[in-house]
């Protein structure tokens, strides 16, 4: 797959360096490419560097969103022309002290987080993932073939469910659907299973215990 990082950080970073080892085609972006030298030999012959306007003309299959959240109005009206019909995997979190009232103002509302973004990326398949786990556990404990930790998903239909579930488990993580966008306030800061690093039975053992309220 051809997979564009929207946000090179050390989430995006260690998901783009994962992927390309995993084989798939990978396009870090930012405003400054050339900053991402030592990212893009570290992640090998897979990886490029571009501006964030090149990965999006390059119609990459997924977009990994891993920036502020606060970005998401400004790159889903700005790119709107050229993410259609890809799938936006939404790694954002909102974090008033950060994002400002953009942030407060979605965690206040009647729809999450995950819901916003598929608001604003409306021609694209949204799926939520990798906002939960910790980066360091991220970067050290992927391709395990024993112990794995678990990565909560959700997704926004039976295609873009498939294509999450396959790149989680190609970084040697245990993917773990929680259902679909509704269902992911779930995975939200502050909410039950947000920085769990814990095996996929634990997961699951606290997810059904949260549902069964």
């Amino acid at each position: 797959m051809k997979i564009g990082i929207i946000g090179s950080g050390k989430i995006g970073g260690n998901l783009g360096k994962h992927w390309a080892q995993a084989g798939h085609n990978v396009l870090f972006s930012s405003r400054h490419p050339e900053e991402l030298g030592s990212l893009v030999k570290e992640a090998g012959a897979n990886a490029k560097a571009l501006t964030v306007t090149e990965t999006f003309e390059a119609k990459a299959d997924v977009y990994v969103l891993a920036m502020p959240f606060k970005a998401i109005d400004e790159i889903a009206e700005h790119y709107a022309g050229e993410y259609a019909n890809s799938i936006i995997l939404d790694a954002t979190n909102p974090y008033p002290s950060r994002d400002g009232d953009m942030a407060q103002n979605v965690r206040d509302a009647n729809y999450n987080a995950s819901e916003y973004t598929a608001m604003k990326f409306g021609t694209a398949k949204t799926a939520k993932a990798f906002n939960t786990i910790q980066a360091d556990h991220l970067k050290s404990r992927a391709f395990r073939m024993q112990d794995k930790l678990s990565v909560p998903f959700a997704a926004q239909d039976e295609s873009s469910k498939n294509v999450v579930k396959e790149l989680i488990e190609d970084i040697g993580f245990d993917a773990v659907y929680v259902g679909n966008l509704s269902d992911s306030k779930i995975m939200d800061p502050d909410q039950e299973i947000y920085g769990m690093s814990v095996s996929k039975t634990e997961l699951l053992d606290t997810i059904h215990s949260q549902k069964s309220f």
